[in-house]
């Protein structure tokens, strides 16, 4: 399965993300609000300076207490962002995932973001694949 597929059976509400500058506090109340794992930075929307996501507000936290909360998201984003395109298979993303430790990857064309996609929705997308081989090789089998 492609990325674009999965992409396609996400609701449209597009990426959310904050400004750079937004304190943590208020990157963790959109997190909480949304009921979302991870939030991009970005001065217009489309284009990411870094990714926030709960594991870094929580580590944070745990590090240097509450006062982080005061602090910008520029002081704990990931600026190194690992993107994926629409083309890569669904596969390769989940071993990006895998290898860089992380459950959040935003999709990009260009060097424009273009959506966002959760470990959650590769593995619910290749759950879907492999039910849909097994189903075919039981018809094969069955003779249907």
């Amino acid at each position: 399965m492609l990325v674009s597929q999965i992409l396609k059976t996400k609701s449209d509400d597009g990426v959310v993300t904050v400004a750079p500058g937004t304190t943590v506090a208020k990157a963790a109340e959109v997190l909480s609000a949304r009921k979302i794992g991870a939030v991009v930075v970005s001065a217009d929307g489309k284009h990411m300076a870094g990714i926030v996501s709960e594991r870094d507000v929580v580590r944070e936290l745990g590090r240097r207490g509450p006062t982080c909360l005061s602090d910008t998201v520029d002081s704990i984003m990931t600026a190194r962002v690992v993107t994926c395109t629409r083309a890569e298979r669904a596969d390769d993303v989940l071993q990006k995932m895998t290898d860089g430790r992380f459950r959040h990857i935003p999709v990009v064309e260009g060097d424009e973001m273009v959506g966002l996609i959760s470990i959650g929705d590769v593995v619910k997308a290749r759950l879907a694949e492999l039910a849909m081989e097994k189903d075919a090789l039981e018809g094969m089998i069955k003779g249907f």
